[in-house]
């Protein structure tokens, strides 16, 4: 990961630590996902739950890089939302001497 947005220089992660927030995201977004498509195998199939589940896993291990990545972005927006960080001295724009 880029230490820094390309397009608006923000920090991505402000202090050591700084994504454990996004680990819990990932964690909710994963259960849900696994629990949303065991109940759609379950609804479609009528199999029994324990193989509903062991077959939502298996179907939700390719999308978890993504959720992971999203998680991280959610907390990022979040984290701006209630405590945006201040611009930097040195980013500070022009004409505002």
């Amino acid at each position: 990961m880029c230490p820094r947005c390309s397009i608006c220089d923000l920090k991505f992660q402000r202090e050591e630590g700084y994504f454990l927030g996004a680990m819990y995201i990932s964690f909710g977004l994963a259960l849900a996902t696994i629990a949303l498509i065991a109940a759609l195998l379950w609804a479609i199939t009528g199999w029994w739950i324990t193989k509903d589940v062991t077959w939502a896993v298996v179907l939700f291990v390719p999308l978890a890089p993504t959720i992971s990545l999203f998680a991280r972005v959610l907390w990022i927006y979040l984290d701006q939302a209630f405590d945006p960080e201040p611009p930097e001295r040195g980013n500070i724009s022009a004409g505002s001497d």
